[in-house]
């Protein structure tokens, strides 16, 4: 059991770190080419996906069985600290509207999707 929990946390680190290198390409960008807020906002999203689709893949990779679950598990977790996070800092998660909810499930699919693709 303690090597499960270790493989899903080193996936969740993995997608952070994804996470983290494509934030700042896309702030590279952004700041160097003045690049409207909605394009952005569809990079932050893209990030998302991508970032939670790769954690689901190591996962995958790691685990060998039932991997669309444990990549599943990778995106709530993802998505799950991040909102966690965007509570603690801002006392709010961000979620007010119902158009808010397809980061959470962009993230939970993308889990899921590497799970099976590895």
């Amino acid at each position: 059991m303690g090597k499960k929990i270790l493989n899903i946390l080193k996936a969740v680190l993995v997608s952070y770190i994804v996470t983290g290198l494509l934030l700042l390409l896309i702030t590279f960008f952004g700041y160097q080419f003045e690049i409207e807020e909605r394009f952005v906002n569809m990079g932050i999203t893209a990030t998302y996906l991508l970032s939670t689709f790769i954690g689901g893949f190591c996962v995958g990779k790691l685990m060998k069985r039932r991997r669309f679950l444990w990549g599943i598990i990778v995106g709530t977790l993802y998505i799950g600290l991040l909102y966690g996070i965007s509570f603690g800092v801002y006392g709010r998660t961000g979620v007010e509207e119902i158009y808010e909810l397809l980061p959470i499930f962009l993230c939970i699919g993308g889990g899921m999707f590497g799970g099976m693709m590895s």
